[in-house]
């Protein structure tokens, strides 16, 4: 008898690209993206650019590759980014960006679904003083990751804008789960781009894409990304490879994210009526998932065992994300795995 196949929900970068982007990388056109010459890469940029009401883009290896070159673009050596207390950028990014960019980091609060705490913004922003570093750009998060999958409203962008304006300060958007947010909204995806200078999401992630990043922003901006990206290493040749199933990615993935956020609910909605979990459903806006438990590490050392692989967020802070191959079955087995091993602990 086959045994049951492994549930993974520890992040939505394990999804395996669909048969249309399998045909697309055999079939791509390539040229050497360097010189600018890869057909299939600029076309994808053209689109990308597009889809985030932005000038020009650029493809990067990766969302952390997109973060950091978007501000070693916006930042020069000793300058200030402005960060939420639980972004991306500053947890899982290997600290990147102030050992290659010289950039200090600082923080402000999130709340409880990734936004910015707009009175503390303005108090951290620098005046302008000899002995200050200069504050160059705000970094937004949204969906935010450690936030539960958090959405940022447009009028909440808007709002960061507006400050961040008001200092002559840019603002950047790791948007690596961009679509999830549109699609949770109802709104168009420029609805949340069209308040910041520049904004990197990621194909790799609910869009199920292999492999790639894309970082938007004005003609000016983008040139100085690209420039970054070489000085990093990301500097790609037969590039299109990797460009054409991002292509399908947004062309055919985009719409189905919400399937995700609909067994992201049913997931919540499940683990919260276990006693020992603690989740408020409510948070849970798009396809991520964070619940509390007591003694994390053995429920979830007792879940991979029943064949269900979460992340840890720390000891007693757990992580599950929905993605493209992960069924409503799936999700109903996992909440029975959750019960078992939370009936293992009683």
């Amino acid at each position: 008898m086959n045994e049951p196949h492994i549930i993974d929900l520890r992040s939505d970068t394990v999804t395996q690209p669909t048969p249309a982007m399998r045909q697309a990388m055999a079939e791509a056109e390539l040229g050497d993206d360097v010189y600018g010459e890869d057909p299939t890469v600029r076309r994808l940029e053209e689109m990308a650019a597009e889809r985030m009401g932005k000038e020009a883009a650029v493809l990067v290896a990766s969302g952390t590759m997109g973060n950091l070159t978007s501000l070693l673009a916006h930042c020069g050596r000793g300058d200030e980014a402005i960060v939420g207390d639980e972004a991306h950028v500053l947890h899982y990014e290997a600290g990147g960006v102030p050992a290659l960019g010289a950039i200090q980091l600082r923080t402000v609060p999130n709340d409880s679904h990734g936004m910015l705490d707009l009175d503390a913004l303005e108090a951290t922003i620098r005046g302008k003083n000899v002995h200050f570093p200069r504050t160059a750009v705000v970094c937004l998060e949204n969906t935010h990751n450690r936030c539960s999958g958090g959405v940022l409203s447009p009028e909440e962008m808007a709002a960061v804008a507006r400050v961040a304006r008001a200092h002559d300060i840019a603002v950047h958007l790791d948007g690596a789960r961009i679509f999830n947010a549109s699609i949770a909204l109802g709104v168009p995806v420029t609805a949340l781009t069209e308040h910041v200078d520049s904004v990197s999401f990621c194909l790799s992630k609910g869009l199920s894409a292999p492999v790639g990043s894309v970082v938007c922003g004005t003609a000016e901006f983008v040139a100085k990304a690209r420039r970054a990206r070489k000085m990093v290493g990301g500097g790609m040749r037969q590039a299109g490879i990797i460009a054409a199933p991002g292509i399908v990615a947004l062309e055919t993935m985009v719409e189905r994210l919400a399937e995700d956020h609909e067994h992201a609910a049913l997931l919540a909605n499940g683990l919260a009526q276990m006693p020992g979990l603690r989740i408020d459903p409510a948070r849970v806006q798009s396809n991520i998932v964070v619940v509390e438990v007591r003694e994390g590490v053995a429920f979830q050392k007792r879940m991979r065992e029943d064949g269900v692989l979460i992340s840890a967020f720390g000891p007693d802070r757990l992580r599950m994300v929905t993605h493209y191959g992960v069924t409503r079955a799936d999700i109903e087995r996992a909440l029975a795995c959750a019960g078992r091993a939370i009936g293992q602990a009683a």
